[in-house]
């Protein structure tokens, strides 16, 4: 094994360049000869072309003659909006790329080391900072995961239930698609304002604007209560075990006495690998096994119900109180 070649970080630093300066944008409009790209991106004409070079060796981009280059399969992928949100260093692409220089931070205290590259923890930071926090919220929501899916299966199916409380569900394109496939279902959709703000749209442009209920605040305060299903889309692994275990007992709290968790994202089917997640870096979360989020989930009064992967992809933990 090549330890100089697992250590290279020349080319994932190049991606974030070209993703930052849009070149892949400027040669699908046209632009393809180095000193024009140079021009439409504001930069060096010369370590521009290293740059594409070293990427070309790569196998992104080509170069049909010097100095000119064009889109192949791999480049084309930077046009897609949630690969250019992940590797943008003006936005959340930059704090994410950034952040692994806490990583050494991280090992030796357990705990993340956000802080010290930015100067404050990660949700204050994003605070601090609303355009970073837009396209965070950006990341999350359709532009990061496309149209989502709303086809969960729950047991003893939708019919039954008639409100949902998306909890940290960003923008609502989540929320958005389980109205507009559900027709006789109300929403509440619960985020910070700044973000519930922003959500406003994606529910009038799909036209249920009118069965739905927006609360901006923190979700760590009590929840709306007596809903019929309680959805959390990939939020618990975005937290540490106390907080994550804070969030499920507000969830317990809200749903009793007949209403249901839902999980999807955050756990992962027991055996799976532990791997080292960009989320632990910034926040200090990770995913969970199903025998993990059990151990979570039972002092915070919530027991599985079904835990398993759907055919529509989604890996789902369905929760009721427990003694319900």
């Amino acid at each position: 094994m090549n330890l100089w070649g697992l250590s290279d970080l020349a080319t994932p630093w190049c991606l974030h360049v070209v993703a930052t300066l849009r070149i892949a944008e400027h040669i699908d409009a046209g632009v393809s000869e180095i000193a024009e790209l140079a021009a439409e991106a504001e930069c060096d004409r010369e370590v521009l072309r290293r740059v594409l070079e070293h990427l070309v060796s790569k196998g992104v981009f080509e170069q049909s003659e010097p100095g000119r280059f064009a889109l192949n399969g791999a480049a084309s992928g930077l046009l897609d909006p949630a690969t250019r949100l992940g590797l943008d260093l003006n936005g959340i692409g930059g704090r994410m790329a950034y952040a692994w220089g806490s990583l050494p931070g991280y090992v030796r205290t357990g705990a993340p080391a956000y802080r010290q590259i930015f100067g404050r923890p990660f949700w204050d930071d994003l605070a601090a900072h609303p355009p970073i926090a837009a396209s965070f919220d950006a990341l999350i929501g359709p532009a990061g995961h496309g149209i989502p899916s709303p086809d969960f299966q729950i047991d003893g199916g939708w019919g039954p239930v008639r409100t949902v409380v998306d909890v940290g569900g960003g923008t609502g394109a989540l929320l958005a698609e389980i109205l507009l496939a559900r027709p006789h279902v109300y929403g509440m959709l619960v985020d910070l304002p700044r973000t519930v703000a922003r959500a406003r749209e994606t529910f009038r442009s799909a036209g249920v604007a009118d069965r739905v209920i927006l609360v901006g605040q923190n979700f760590f305060n009590p929840l709306p209560a007596g809903a019929d299903l309680y959805i959390l889309r990939g939020v618990l692994n975005n937290w540490d075990d106390a907080d994550a275990a804070a969030l499920l007992k507000r969830c317990a709290q809200a749903a009793r006495p007949s209403g249901r968790v839902l999980v999807v994202k955050s756990v992962v089917p027991d055996g799976t690998p532990p791997s080292l997640s960009i989320s632990m870096l910034l926040v200090g979360g990770k995913d969970r096994t199903v025998a993990e989020f059990r151990e979570l989930a039972r002092p915070c009064g919530l027991e599985i119900v079904t835990a398993g992967r759907q055919p529509s992809g989604h890996f789902v933990v369905e929760c009721r109180p427990a003694g319900a």
